[in-house]
């Protein structure tokens, strides 16, 4: 008993040894330190700081910085890096780009500006340690991006704007800073720059040239293998974090560009992401915040005054200098004063590359233990301001866009959103639920439904058996995202029946069909089964077929027909194709005449989509094939089709599927089919003059006439050569 009480107080001896005794108490300040001070309203990045400083070496010494703690610490912190590589909207931060670059020259310039002279002339430190630690007020670390993520204000303009000055200006700080320990080192040389620029070309050309395709190889041959996509992610953000130190610069360059590099390969809404999401936010990020605490040092401020008036320095400068950069891009793009107050937020905290600086100028004997004591304080300081204000932020973003009225459809507004999937054996229903996880509207809480109809004979409850039983693998495919599915069951003599008969008893706006496979002459067009749904409802109606997985498609090309835009469900597909796209980070190309342009393009400004379009003038649609010659295998296509005796409705739309299915056998494609207008349907409710009557017969007399056509040129032809040898 006595050797059980001293092992056991042997055991908590201060600092702690046992590994599993260190990462259960990390575990439980993880859940607990957020559950307590969300009561006082403090953010629970504040939190897991404070608990590192109460537990670190400077406080209670319950934990000793070591080799474990500094790897997880080093892995949450490129974790947070390659998040927001990862989550950055490519579309948006292209659209943005010319902000980006001029908010990381006013991040750069402005705490370089101010620091220097204060460093120079009121500390009184030398040049190399007065320009050195300028540059250090110029860094800042994503800290608070974990609360714009959780808050879902990521997408925001200036969180775009914000992460990719980010990357700017903490790369050219590190490059200073190998700049300046070089020229203290008497290594500035013509050989120095060229190896650095080599080094960093080398670094680029793996990260944006090789990683992508072996992702996409990798992706593609082992879709299957969902473990297997995680493994290979966190090993492509590590190598691309050594690779980034070989050439020069610091490792969370690296991750960032690796974030970057697999930004268009992994949907926003996925499975994979959600991992990556669940576990960096579960437990890396904050081992990483908690290190921070462990470092910050709270009795510098008992070493003297001149302690106490370096950090208040450091701290001021550094949060005005801040402050007046996202001022200066608020003033130049005229941003909004809650969005000014988030980029400050996110560009505020000090933290990794900050402490990189200060660290290796102090290991060279450029600062001294003042400043390093100093920015420790500092570090803690920008953390928690820049946790407040972006917390604050980013809940008036989300109260604004909640108070905000919804924006109504062209034809009215569509209070709900639910997604009909019918199951197919001949199908590919993993691609199917991903597709409608993809597109479906976050804020309806209504699950997708996966419909499954069977023949109403002796078997019929045999096979809703075996459905049943089918459906777990896709509770799981959907739980991976955070998505719900519901199992409808249906018996009905034939599956159009079926569909028809669900979506409307579910009052389902959506239906996602797989694209028919044609077998006979009642599936010569469009397939029966489709026909008979576009027939008997009234729903907008997706045909997919996808030859890869959704990810891994660079560029969606969409055909729209004239008097798209008149369609009642000409906003649902903009919408839909819109979040399609911003899920895959894929660029946007649509064919279509120019008032339909002019509609998309106000739509789009009008709903904020934030849908980066480049548009090509189309009008000749008998030669729809003119589209497929420059379409690449990586190339999404869809097409705005139209229900016979809608308003866009042209009878060369039912001819163009069996082209694109033979012309793009390779590539994924898309068919959309929106609702009739009510003006159309209240047509068709007189039997003697039917829209779908009329438009028949017009289908049928250009049927004749071309086929009487065709009879004279083949009598003409079979005549020109007698005449011929008649003249020889």
């Amino acid at each position: 008993m006595d050797y059980f009480i001293s092992h056991f107080i042997h055991e908590f001896t201060r600092p702690l040894h046992n590994p599993v005794l260190i990462f259960s108490l990390i575990l439980i300040i993880i859940l607990l330190s957020p559950l307590l001070l969300r009561k006082l309203n403090i953010p629970s990045i504040i939190g897991l700081i404070i608990s590192g400083v109460i537990i670190g070496p400077h406080g209670l010494n319950i934990l000793a910085k070591n080799s474990a703690i500094e790897l997880f610490s080093t892995i949450g912190l490129l974790y947070i890096m390659f998040i927001a590589g990862l989550e950055l909207d490519m579309n948006q931060f292209q659209a943005n780009r010319n902000k980006s670059l001029l908010f990381g020259f006013f991040t750069f310039i402005v705490p370089i500006s101010i620091g220097f002279p204060v460093c120079y002339y009121l500390l009184q430190y030398e040049m190399s340690a007065s320009f050195l630690v300028a540059s250090m007020f110029a860094t800042h670390t994503l800290v608070a991006y974990p609360i714009v993520s959780r808050l879902g204000v990521s997408k925001n303009q200036a969180v775009a704007v914000a992460v990719g000055g980010t990357i700017l200006t903490d790369t050219a700080v590190l490059i200073i800073l190998a700049v300046v320990i070089g020229s203290h080192d008497g290594g500035l040389t013509g050989e120095f720059w060229i190896r650095l620029g080599v080094s960093l070309a080398i670094f680029s050309a793996v990260m944006f040239l090789v990683i992508p395709r072996l992702a996409r190889w990798f992706f593609e041959k082992l879709e299957s293998e969902k473990h297997s996509h995680y493994i290979f992610v966190l090993a492509v953000v590590f190598f691309a974090a050594f690779l980034a130190e070989v050439a020069g610069v610091e490792p969370i360059i690296g991750a960032f560009v690796a974030g970057l590099a697999l930004n268009r390969l992994i949907p926003h809404s996925s499975a994979l992401m959600n991992r990556i999401e669940f576990i960096g936010n579960a437990l890396f990020i904050p081992f990483f915040l908690i290190s921070v605490g462990m470092i910050v040092d709270v009795g510098v401020l008992l070493k003297g005054p001149n302690a106490l008036i370096v950090a208040a320095t450091l701290s001021v400068v550094a949060l005005v200098g801040k402050w007046l950069a996202a001022l200066f891009t608020q003033l130049v793009f005229k941003f909004t004063a809650v969005q000014r107050q988030l980029i400050f937020g996110l560009s505020s905290a000090h933290a990794a590359a900050t402490l990189a600086v200060i660290l290796v100028g102090y290991k060279a004997g450029i600062l001294d233990e003042t400043i390093l004591n100093g920015t420790i304080l500092l570090i803690l300081v920008t953390c928690i301001a820049a946790s407040f204000v972006t917390e604050r932020a980013a809940k008036k973003i989300v109260i604004s866009a909640e108070q905000a009225p919804a924006p109504e459809h062209k034809n009215g507004p569509t209070p709900y959103e639910k997604i009909l999937l019918p199951l197919s054996d001949t199908a590919e229903p993993e691609k199917l639920l991903d597709f409608a996880i993809l597109i479906r509207d976050k804020k309806y809480p209504d699950p997708v439904l996966l419909l499954a109809v069977v023949p109403n004979d002796e078997s019929a409850e045999t096979n809703l058996i075996r459905a049943r039983n089918r459906l777990e693998r896709f509770e799981r495919q959907a739980a991976g995202s955070e998505a719900q599915v519901r199992f409808i069951p249906a018996i009905d003599h034939n599956i159009a029946s079926g569909i028809v008969r669900a979506s409307r008893e579910l009052m389902a706006s959506i239906i996602v069909l797989d694209w028919p496979r044609r077998s006979g002459v009642l599936d010569k067009l469009i397939g029966e089964k489709v026909e008979h749904v576009l027939t008997n409802t009234d729903k907008t109606v997706f045909l997919c077929h996808f030859t890869q997985p959704i990810g891994l498609h660079k560029r969606m090309v969409i055909a729209a027909p004239p008097a798209a835009e008149r369609e009642q469900g000409f906003q649902l597909w903009l919408t839909k194709m819109s979040r399609l796209a911003q899920e895959m980070s894929a660029s946007v190309v649509i064919h279509c005449n120019e008032i339909t342009q002019r509609e998309i393009q106000s739509t789009v400004r009008r709903l904020h989509l934030g849908l980066n379009v480049q548009f090509r003038p189309f009008q000749d649609w008998e030669d729809i094939l003119v589209l497929t010659r420059d379409m690449q295998e990586e190339d999404l296509v869809v097409l705005i089709s139209a229900r016979r005796g809608s308003v866009s409705h042209i009878s060369l739309l039912d001819s163009i599927p069996p082209k694109f299915e033979k012309y793009l056998e390779f590539n994924s494609r898309i068919l959309i089919y929106p609702p009739l207008n009510h003006a159309d349907r209240i047509i068709e409710g007189y039997d003697e003059v039917s829209s779908g009557t009329l438009q028949m017969g017009i289908d049928a007399v250009q049927k004749v006439s071309k086929g009487i056509g065709s009879m004279f040129r083949k009598k003409t032809e079979s005549e020109e050569p007698a005449d011929t040898s008649d003249m020889s």
